[in-house]
């Protein structure tokens, strides 16, 4: 499975977000420090959800690193996260 279907499958079970974009960001980073060649190294993600409401930004992150898991963070560059 591609891993912009992996991210969108591991945030949905984990957060059950109301508003969610994965955009992969590779081609801007071509050629760079992290590009693997894959085309899947740099990614971002918005997100709106109510689980994430309240909590420190800090805590939101550390929340959608831990829906995303080690399996699938081991396989990212760079992960930039907009909440909404």
């Amino acid at each position: 499975m591609a891993l912009d279907a992996d991210i969108r499958d591991a945030l949905t079970r984990g957060l059950s977000p109301e508003y969610l974009e994965v955009i992969n960001e590779s081609h801007l980073h071509a050629g760079h420090s992290g590009d693997d060649g894959s085309g899947e190294s740099h990614w971002q993600v918005v997100i709106a959800a109510a689980s994430l409401d309240g909590k420190s930004r800090l805590a939101k992150h550390r929340a959608v690193h831990d829906a995303l898991g080690p399996e699938i963070i081991g396989r990212l560059h760079a992960l930039a996260i907009t909440f909404r």
